[in-house]
C-alpha cells in the first residue's frame, strides 16, 4: 500500500510539474547553463538599432548566471512590427528570447495599426541604452534650408515601414502642421536612406541623432546634412537649430506632436515576450543593468559612436504604462494623420 501510494504521489507532482505556468524548483543558472538567447532585432543590419543590440548582446550573457550565449537575428519588416509581432507571439516565452524594436511599437498599438499583433503593457520589459534626441535633416543642396521653408518647399525623405519613426515623422509633421514632407517608402534600413541621400535620391530624413552620427558619422559636423529642428520641447545644446515646437499655432497640435515624441522617453527598448518566469526576468534585469557599467561594454560601444544613457526594465515599464493613459481623441486624431499612404519608391528596370 505504502508502494502505491508513493507511486501515486511521484506521478501527481510529475503531472503538476508538466503543467503550463507551474513554476519548477530549477535556478536560473541551472536554467540558463549552455543555453543560447536569440536577441531578435527589429531592423536591417547596419541600422542604430541593430549596432546597439549586438554590442550588448556580447556582453549581456557574462552577467547572467549559467553564462548563455547570445545570437543577434535581425527580422526586419514593417517598420519593425514584424519582430515585435514574433516576439510577443512566436518567440519562446522561457527567457530564451528577447528583442530590440521601435521606440515607436507602443504607439502604433495605441494607434491600431492593421498589423500590430500585441499589447505593449504585456511585455516584460528589460531596459533601454539609451536615450536620443529625434531631428529632421536635409542636405545642405536641397532646397529646402530651414523648417521654415518646409511650409512653402518639398523635402523628399525616405521610409523604412510604416511602423517607424522615419516614416511615422514627417506624416505626423504633414498632417498637423502643414510641412512638405515628400516620404518616399521602400527601404530596408536607414542605411539604404543614407546612401539614397548621398546619391541625390532623397534629399533628407527625421532620425535620431544618435543613429545619424553612428550612421553617417561625420556628416553633421562637415555641413553635409544641417538640421532644421528637433522633435523634444527644448533644443539640442551644441545643434545650432530650433525645436519644432517654434512652428506650433495651436493647443492641438501640441498635443499631437506631445503624443507622437512621448515615445522618445522609451529609447532603443528591450523586452521578453508575456509569461516569463518571474526569476529569469529579474535575471535579464539585473544582466541589463551590470551591463551598462560593464567597462568591455562601454568601450565597446564608445568605439562605435554610442552613448550609454540607460534606462532600467522598470522605469521602461512605469513609461509605456503612462503612454497608455493618453486621451483617446489624441489618439483619434493622430492616428487619423498617419492614416495617409506614402509614394513607395520607384524599382529599377533589370537593364538599369
Amino acid at each position: 500500500m505504502r508502494k502505491l501510494t508513493a507511486g501515486i504521489g511521484v506521478l501527481t507532482m510529475a503531472a503538476i510539474a508538466a503543467q503550463p505556468g507551474v513554476a519548477t524548483a530549477q535556478s536560473v543558472a541551472d536554467f540558463y547553463k549552455g543555453k543560447q538567447v536569440e536577441f531578435i532585432i527589429g531592423s536591417a543590419a547596419g541600422s542604430t538599432y541593430d549596432a546597439w543590440a549586438r554590442v550588448i548582446g556580447r556582453h549581456m550573457g557574462r552577467h547572467i548566471a549559467g553564462k548563455p550565449t547570445f545570437l543577434p537575428k535581425n527580422m526586419p519588416g514593417a517598420g519593425h512590427i514584424k519582430a515585435t509581432n514574433y516576439l510577443f507571439n512566436v518567440a519562446p516565452k522561457d527567457g530564451t528570447s528577447i528583442g530590440m524594436f521601435s521606440r515607436n511599437m507602443p504607439t502604433r498599438a495605441l494607434l491600431n495599426h492593421p498589423a500590430v499583433k500585441f499589447k505593449p503593457e504585456e511585455f516584460n520589459w528589460i531596459g533601454s541604452p539609451e536615450l536620443t534626441n529625434r531631428l529632421c535633416v536635409a542636405m545642405t543642396n536641397a532646397p529646402v534650408k530651414s523648417g521654415e521653408d518646409l511650409f512653402t518647399r518639398e523635402l523628399i525623405v525616405g521610409g523604412a515601414g510604416s511602423g517607424g519613426a522615419v516614416s511615422t515623422t514627417p506624416l505626423i509633421l504633414k498632417g498637423v502642421l502643414g510641412m512638405k514632407f515628400k516620404l518616399v517608402e521602400g527601404y530596408k534600413g536607414t542605411a539604404d536612406i543614407f546612401l539614397a541621400m548621398e546619391r541625390g535620391e532623397l534629399q533628407g530624413i527625421c532620425h535620431s541623432l544618435s543613429g545619424l552620427r553612428a550612421g553617417v558619422p561625420g556628416w553633421l559636423e562637415s555641413g553635409k546634412i544641417r538640421v532644421l529642428f528637433n522633435m523634444e520641447r527644448k533644443p539640442i545644446p551644441g545643434v545650432n537649430a530650433p525645436t519644432i515646437y517654434k512652428f506650433m499655432k495651436t493647443p492641438e497640435q501640441r498635443q499631437v506632436v506631445s503624443f507622437y515624441t512621448s515615445n522618445t522617453e522609451l529609447g532603443r527598448p528591450i523586452a521578453a515576450p508575456p509569461g516569463l518566469p518571474a526569476d529569469r526576468l529579474n535575471a535579464l534585469r539585473r544582466a541589463f543593468d551590470a551591463t551598462m557599467k560593464d567597462p568591455g561594454f562601454t568601450a565597446d560601444a564608445t568605439k562605435q559612436k554610442l552613448e550609454i544613457n540607460a534606462l532600467t526594465g522598470e522605469e521602461l515599464t512605469e513609461r509605456v504604462l503612462d503612454l497608455a493613459r493618453t486621451p483617446a481623441a489624441i489618439v483619434d486624431r493622430t492616428e487619423a494623420l498617419l492614416g495617409a499612404k506614402p509614394k513607395k519608391k520607384k524599382k529599377k528596370k533589370k537593364s538599369e
